[in-house]
This record gives structure tokens, C-alpha cells and sequence, in this order.
């Protein structure tokens, strides 16, 4: 096959997949190598972005797939169904912040570095399908592992966890602080004067 028809093979592969599909199945299936292909796709990705088409190629960790743009989904909406929005609340947001830089990572690890109970956050974010089991710990009790996933990198928009911010010390902080208004939430909620109960609260843990 001369390149245009290669080109035209990945895109078919790509729309049918409707998923992010490996760089190494892809060149299994046009029988070529993995260099030729992923240079191949990334010359595709720059002509998409610069023919403002509706629809772009995304890597995502060695992976790719077909997207529409996300300018299109005002237009999309009106003939199809409006896709469910999950919404991340803030201690969401820190559970999933702490097994992206620390993962893998059980949920006793979370929660020392948190400081509070993480159930509820980590079967939501299962559910959302942002992280996934990752094996289990060679430990007593083999407790579960836990990584992000592929459908992470899509929701943040970023092609590897390389990508990821660097954590800085103020934002270690507010997790802590969060985690001790949880706590002191909880215990209002109960009825229960928790004053001192949440003073010697300590990041165990420095995320990195």
C-alpha cells in the first residue's frame, strides 16, 4: 500500500474502533512497522488540526483515537442525546489527585494520606470508570491496587501521566485541610462536638 492508502486504512480502523487503539495492533494490521505508523498518524493529527475539520486525532498514552472536536458538541447535542456529565466534587478531585501521582496505591494508603475515609470517592471514581483496579499489594491481606485509567487521560485532555502538574507544598495543604472539614462535617452531622478531634490530623504522606 503507498502512503494515502495507508492513511485511509488507519482512519477506517479508527472510526470503526471508536476507542483509543494501540500503536503496535494498528501496524500489525497494515503490516508495517511501529515507527512508520505512529509518524504516519501524527502527520494526520497536524492536517486535521489544520483543515478545521469536525473531527481530530488524540494520542493518548501510546494509543489513538478518533474524537470529535469538542467545539462540535453544541451542534451534536440537538440530534442526539445529551451525554450524562459526571461531576467531580472536591474530595473526588483529591482522592483521584492522589492515586494519579502515587498509583499504584491501596485504599489504606489513601486514606493515610488524606486522613479520613475514601470509600465512597474510589467507588464513584470506579463507577466513572477514572480509576480501575491495578492487581493487588504482596502484603497481608492483598488488599486491592488502584491506577487511573485511559478514560482519565481523555477527561483531562492529556496524552500521558507525564503530562501531570508537579504538586507543589499549598496544594499537599489543602488536602489536608479539606480532609479535616470532612471530618468536621461529619461530626456535626452526628450531632458530636468534634472541637479537638481533628487537631492532630498529619499528612503521613507527601504526594510527589
Amino acid at each position: 500500500m503507498n502512503i494515502k492508502e495507508l492513511e485511509a486504512v488507519i482512519e477506517a480502523i479508527l472510526f470503526t474502533m471508536g476507542e483509543a487503539v494501540e500503536v503496535e495492533r494498528i501496524a500489525a494490521a497494515v503490516e508495517h512497522d511501529e515507527d512508520t505508523i505512529r509518524r504516519l498518524i501524527r502527520n494526520m493529527m497536524t492536517r486535521y488540526e489544520e483543515s478545521d475539520r469536525g473531527i481530530h486525532i488524540i494520542e493518548l498514552d501510546g494509543s489513538f483515537q478518533l474524537c470529535t472536536r469538542p467545539e462540535m458538541y453544541e451542534y451534536l447535542i440537538k440530534v442526539a442525546h445529551v451525554p450524562k456529565k459526571h461531576v467531580l466534587t472536591d474530595v473526588m478531585l483529591e482522592t483521584l489527585s492522589i492515586i494519579a501521582y502515587k498509583q499504584p496505591i491501596t485504599r489504606l494508603e489513601i486514606e493515610k494520606i488524606r486522613g479520613v475515609k475514601c470509600d465512597h470517592a474510589v467507588n464513584k471514581l470506579i463507577e466513572y470508570n477514572l480509576i480501575c483496579e491495578a492487581g493487588r499489594l504482596d502484603a497481608p491481606g492483598r488488599p486491592i491496587l488502584f491506577a487511573t485509567t485511559e478514560e482519565f487521560l481523555r477527561y483531562f485532555g492529556i496524552e500521558s501521566l507525564d503530562e501531570l502538574p508537579i504538586l507543589n507544598q499549598e496544594t499537599i495543604e489543602n488536602f489536608k485541610e479539606e480532609a479535616e472539614r470532612e471530618v468536621m462535617r461529619e461530626l456535626a452531622q452526628n450531632g458530636i462536638e468534634g472541637e479537638n478531634e481533628t487537631s492532630g490530623f498529619a499528612m503521613e504522606e507527601e504526594v510527589s
